[in-house]
């Protein structure tokens, strides 16, 4: 079992500690379109505003989608996204871009973690098994599929995908999680978060396939 372990993040102020239903969790049933059309987005213009405001074609996956979802990684949650063609080239490699040019290599759609930039120098596209973030700590998926290069830069040329994370103290306690089916022989998860001070949190986790 190949087992990944992550830094430790760092984050401010406490909040209380909530249980994972009510972790950032959207229920978008319960929301009016008025609502619906006042989500706020970032990608578009590198700055918040209203997503019925937007020129670009904008989808966002809340958390509460990515858990009725099913989905086990990022790439396959991605697969609710209109437009996005994602494709399994193994137990855990992916072939993710939009516009129809999905490939191991694509290098023309512009993925970022809480706004950086994940892209491997290589040959300026993601490498998927090497940005293994936990879905558990994914608090939201914004995509834009379309160009937006002038804003991003030469990797967005066909789109932009940014997966915004939980803050480090709404993660607090032990996560532990196992699975297994007839494609993922087995599958498991361990998370901790705790807090070194008043001020100073960590989480610290690790997941294998």
């Amino acid at each position: 079992m190949r087992l990944l372990l992550f830094g430790v993040l760092l984050a401010g102020l406490l909040l209380p500690l909530q249980s994972r239903a009510e972790d950032g969790a959207l229920d978008l049933t319960a929301l009016s379109l008025e609502d619906l059309m006042n989500i706020e987005v970032t990608l578009t213009s590198r700055k918040e505003e209203r997503l019925f405001e937007t020129a670009s074609a904008v989808f966002v996956l809340t958390q509460e989608d990515i858990r009725r979802s099913g989905a086990t990684s990022v790439p396959e949650a991605l697969r609710l996204v209109p437009g996005m063609q994602v494709g399994r080239v193994d137990a855990n490699k992916w072939a993710v871009s939009a516009r129809g040019f999905a490939d191991r290599f694509t290098n023309k759609m512009l993925v970022l973690v809480d706004g950086r930039h994940v892209y491997s120098s290589l040959f300026g596209g993601v490498l998927w098994e090497s940005q293994d973030v936990l879905l558990e700590d994914v608090a939201r998926i914004e995509v834009v599929r379309g160009p937006g290069a002038a804003l991003w830069g030469a990797n967005a040329v066909n789109g932009i995908i940014n997966i915004t994370t939980l803050d480090v103290e709404e993660t607090q306690g032990a996560l532990v999680q196992a699975g297994g089916d007839t494609e993922e022989q087995g599958f498991g998860v361990l998370r901790w978060g705790d807090r070194l001070s008043e001020n100073v949190f960590y989480r610290i986790y690790c997941q294998g396939i």
